[in-house]
């Protein structure tokens, strides 16, 4: 089956970017890496009245600090108020969190394709038609405060002695 070509359009900070529809089953990922206890969210949301006004949290989830085009953003813009164990793309369809990289992909289409590639992120296996697993953006990215933090760098390498009689 081929992709289908589309666009996909970021309306809140006003991108569009071209992108391919993924086949689902194309892209096998490893599990989401969620916080112990966190998961299935539903079991703390399930019959909670849905506020989609946009708010600081103060009872739950207060460890969040929300650090992704937050002027723009909000978490309903990601994660389904209808079903909070899955995520909400752009035209409202709902995946499941093993295909959030198709909603990174919304945004970040030119990383998306590098990711699909393997030119971006992390996979494991063969690269020429055997298994491979596909790390999740979540893998490396916390996805509320994406960038990286800056590292200390190492100290440089020490120079071996010379060797061979020189």
């Amino acid at each position: 089956m081929k992709a289908m070509p589309f666009i996909i359009c970021c309306m809140t900070i006003g991108l569009v970017l071209p992108v391919l529809a993924a086949q689902h089953n194309e892209y096998p990922v490893s599990p989401p890496p969620f916080s112990e206890g966190i998961f299935p969210c539903s079991t703390c949301h399930a019959g909670l009245a849905v506020n989609t006004r946009k708010r600081q949290l103060k009872d739950e989830h207060t460890a969040i600090t929300l650090r992704h085009a937050e002027k723009e953003r909000w978490c309903l813009d990601c994660h389904s108020a209808g079903n909070r164990d899955k995520l909400r793309l752009a035209d409202g369809e709902t995946i499941d969190f093993t295909e959030s990289y198709r909603l990174c992909g919304q945004c970040h289409g030119n990383i998306y394709r590098d990711w699909k590639a393997g030119i971006h992120g992390k996979r494991t296996g063969s690269f020429t038609g055997g298994k491979r697993t596909y790390l999740l953006c979540v893998g490396c990215h916390n996805p509320h405060d994406p960038k990286f933090k800056p590292l200390k760098p190492e100290p440089p390498p020490v120079r071996p002695k010379a060797q061979y009689g020189k």
